[in-house]
């Protein structure tokens, strides 16, 4: 931590998602399947997916929007913009930058993406904690969004039937009051084990030399290898995180995870000891929208009263790479 660091405000938070929707019974369409196989083995019932030329920029831009409207702050007033996607829909310009365009701000402030997949927002917040600590920016965007829906391969069953798509952002800034929001985070990455998940961008090499053999399309995923890490690894690594900030996990008012299996998130549920009440999930309409999941749960779950505020919440996620993280996060009056 920076000595005499600036703390850290959650001012607002906001999430977007397509309209249309797609269920279980729709995908029997494209493969043998049924709601109760899916169900059962996810948690999944329905998830949104983006039509037409709909994508995560228009996703993200609209969950800007509704995060700045909650943070009481006008688009100039803003002097970072860090956007977290797991495949973006150009590789440049970033996302923060065409959402920087669209927010219509006009000085040139900085805008960048990072690709933490599924921990994305997490290793935003990281990055934003670190440059509002050392008083380099005061008003930070963050952008969490995906269009997962255009990555998968629809005659995959064992990995489309878990993909949606979604964005949600949180605007951070100094907090004046001298209470820092963020009371712990972490993040981690294993590269060694990188292959269980994977998704390529194929291109051709130079008609002069020898050409290469392109990878199959669409995200690729060794399902049992993930559920296996990360039912491994998560429930331990998030009660390690709340221990060593010094807490309990009485101290925890919510748990909003990546919502990637309802199986792997009652595990976590079930190491801390947690009721139901105190679990955010969305994942049974959503399914898994990578990187905007966590913020889209937080900011969907607070508004619709299910998270109270004025409370404590452990923020974790984990996705390809492999990357894994968690944030233990103080939830303000006012952010949504």
């Amino acid at each position: 931590m920076i000595k005499n660091a600036i703390p850290l405000k959650i001012a607002g938070v906001g999430y977007s998602v397509p309209e249309t929707v797609i269920t279980n019974d729709d995908l029997t369409k494209l493969y043998e399947t049924s709601d109760e196989w899916i169900y059962t083995r996810t948690g999944i019932k329905e998830r949104r997916v983006v039509s037409g030329n709909q994508n995560a920029i228009d996703l993200g831009f609209e969950a800007a929007k509704h995060a700045l409207d909650k943070a009481n702050l006008n688009p100039d007033e803003i002097d970072l913009i860090i956007a977290a996607s797991s495949a973006p829909p150009d590789l440049y310009p970033a996302i923060a930058c065409h959402i920087q365009a669209r927010l219509g701000i006009s000085t040139q402030v900085p805008a960048f993406d990072i690709t933490a997949a599924c921990t994305g927002l997490i290793y935003a917040l990281s990055i934003a904690r670190g440059y509002i600590a050392s008083g380099m920016y005061k008003k930070i965007l963050l952008v969490a969004t995906d269009n997962n829906s255009r990555l998968v391969n629809w005659e995959d069953r064992g990995t489309s039937i878990l993909f949606g798509d979604g964005a949600g952002a949180m605007v951070v800034t100094e907090a004046e009051d001298g209470i820092d929001d963020v009371i712990a985070i972490d993040i981690k990455a294993d590269g060694s084990i990188g292959d269980l998940i994977e998704l390529s961008f194929d291109g051709k090499n130079c008609p002069l030399v020898e050409q290469y053999e392109p990878k199959p399309f669409g995200i690729r995923m060794n399902g049992r290898g993930v559920y296996t890490f990360v039912a491994k690894v998560l429930p331990h690594y998030v009660e390690e995180l709340i221990k060593n900030a010094g807490m309990n996990a009485e101290d925890i008012d919510y748990l909003i995870p990546h919502q990637a299996n309802i199986r792997i998130i009652q595990a976590v549920q079930e190491r801390l000891g947690f009721s139901d009440d105190k679990v955010v999930t969305n994942i049974k309409y959503y399914g898994n929208t990578s990187a905007a999941s966590i913020p889209l749960a937080l900011a969907e779950s607070v508004e619709k009263g299910n998270v109270k505020l004025g409370t404590t919440a452990v923020l974790c996620g984990f996705g390809a790479g492999m990357t894994w993280g968690g944030a233990i996060v103080r939830l303000r009056e006012g952010i949504c």
